[in-house]
């Protein structure tokens, strides 16, 4: 069994409700968001995370959610890492981006990684109503002042190339960016080297490389870590 595939045992039942999941390590703002969901969106259910690596375990124990609510700062993932990685394990929930960081370049770059809304943390209740309900529209929530565009084309199909990656294609990227070699990185996964070459092959086509060092290149101008505040 891989590390993607969880037993349907462990799922609970009970989510057969619309829930909500929000992934962010500050407790007062995960409250406030918890009843913003529950008082403008039919939402019976919210869960919280305080990290990544708690939001993928709650997907690993729960039915998908519906919505998720995800601070780009977390504890344990810098950039749009851990937004790809939600989406890609999520089952195909809608993601809202709630961040203090408003630069039109985070905007854009959380947008083509996958979300389908960006909301300002200092937003009133009021937006993010207009955003849920723009979002159940089908459309893409980004707030005011924001300009569609205005970044690099290349880096806009960088991120689409790296968001086109599967769960396996995306874990063995990161362990190739940590230096591992094939041998390494099939005994890390328990699989096959031969299984790891034909992904890394596909990772390159995918990414448009020619090297496994072109592809930590691209993998690394996905991360938008040198604005992200200093939590030391």
């Amino acid at each position: 069994m891989t590390p993607d595939q969880t037993p349907v045992t462990e799922k609970h039942s009970e989510d057969v409700a619309p829930w909500a999941l929000i992934v962010d390590d500050h407790p007062l703002f995960c409250d406030a968001l918890d009843m913003t969901l529950r008082s403008v969106a039919d939402f019976v259910k919210v869960r919280t995370a305080d990290c990544l690596q708690s939001a993928l375990e709650t997907l690993d124990r729960f039915s998908a959610p519906d919505l998720i609510l995800l601070d780009l700062n977390l504890p344990d993932v810098s950039g749009l890492d851990g937004l790809m990685r939600l989406r890609r394990k999520s089952g195909g929930a809608k993601i809202i981006v709630v961040s203090s960081m408003t630069e039109n370049a985070i905007i854009n770059g959380a947008i083509t990684s996958g979300a389908v809304g960006f909301v300002p943390k200092h937003s009133r209740r009021s937006v993010f109503k207009d955003a849920i309900d723009q979002i159940n529209e089908g459309k893409t929530y980004t707030p005011p002042g924001f300009v569609k565009g205005c970044d690099s084309a290349t880096t806009d199909e960088t991120l689409r190339r790296l968001a086109s990656l599967t769960n396996q294609q995306a874990r063995i990227l990161n362990l190739i960016c940590e230096g591992k070699l094939n041998k390494q990185i099939a005994f890390d996964l328990s699989i096959a080297e031969t299984t790891v070459k034909a992904h890394v092959t596909a990772i390159m086509r995918k990414l448009g490389v020619q090297s496994r060092t072109q592809a930590v290149l691209v993998a690394h101008d996905a991360d938008f870590s040198e604005v992200l505040p200093n939590r030391e």
